[in-house]
């Protein structure tokens, strides 16, 4: 019993490392970025790299000195276009905000950067202006699809990891805990997960064959990897393969999510898949 007890620990060890790295990683996850303003006042800001299309898109910072001014700066990605510029203005709250356009259709894409300066004086700085951020929009996707996925996607990367283990200290529950494993991403990653994507971008499918999406492919991959593990496991024990199986699964969770996906293309009006989109 406290063997297995310590399989749990190490499993979920493992699966909470993978969940914050991807976190981190990921670009479509917020950029954390702190901003120096005089000597004394220090602003940390949360700039999305992501957001639903027709919603708020905000940058919100708390009240500056009324010397200081702020712009955002964006344009249609990628594309040459001039830069519109939109202006940090005071809110009824006391903050300086700034909102970014989102009429843009699914999987759409601006990049931007925020610039500020000190009135009367010629003191004036940059954030990511060099290397611009860039925002991807998507549809609204219902609750009762995205939760499955987010869970059932989660849970198996825990039994993933935890049918490593047990496979590798050969403990005879392995194969039981593989079938589980091979039908959470059945369910999570190969039904949901589609029906996520068609919410999001109006695509349910954008992996081999027919595209190049990075998450589509690489929830194929491990699928496949559990299915040789499952199917090799029925009659006789090979744990290896199980071991082989969960070494796969963790590589390909540990890719950034969102990496390679989709994107809307302003020249043919379409979405295209298989897009490289920069870690910022």
């Amino acid at each position: 019993m406290r063997k297995v007890t310590l399989f749990w620990i190490f499993a979920f060890v493992i699966t909470a490392f993978a969940v914050v790295y991807q976190r981190q990683t990921g670009p479509t996850y917020p950029r954390k970025v702190h901003v120096q303003f005089d000597d004394t006042t220090l602003v940390k800001l949360k700039l999305p790299r992501s957001a639903e299309c027709n919603a708020a898109v905000d940058i919100v910072l708390p009240k500056l000195s009324l010397e200081w001014n702020g712009y955002i700066y964006y344009r249609r990605f990628p594309t040459n276009d001039e830069w519109s510029v939109m202006p940090f203005l005071l809110n009824e709250n006391d903050e300086m905000v700034a909102s970014l356009p989102s009429d843009l259709p699914p999987a759409a894409k601006l990049e931007y950067y925020l610039e500020f300066d000190k009135s009367f004086t010629d003191v004036s700085f940059a954030v990511a202006k060099d290397a611009p951020l860039i925002i991807r929009f998507k549809g609204a996707v219902p609750s009762w699809a995205l939760m499955p996925h987010i869970v059932l996607m989660f849970i198996a990367m825990l039994f993933s990891n935890l049918v490593g283990i047990m496979a590798l200290f050969k403990s005879p529950r392995f194969r039981f805990y593989g079938m589980l494993t091979f039908i959470l991403l059945l369910v999570g990653g190969l039904i949901f997960g589609p029906v996520v994507q068609y919410y999001a971008f109006g695509q349910a499918w954008t992996g081999f064959p027919v595209g190049a999406d990075l998450t589509d492919n690489k929830t194929l991959i491990a699928f496949l990897f559990w299915l040789v593990a499952v199917i090799a496991n029925w009659k006789k024990e090979r744990p290896w393969l199980s071991v082989f199986a969960a070494l796969v699964t963790l590589v390909v969770y540990l890719i950034p999510h969102s990496m390679r996906g989709s994107q809307f293309d302003y020249e043919t009006g379409k979405v295209i898949t298989g897009m490289v989109m920069p870690i910022l």
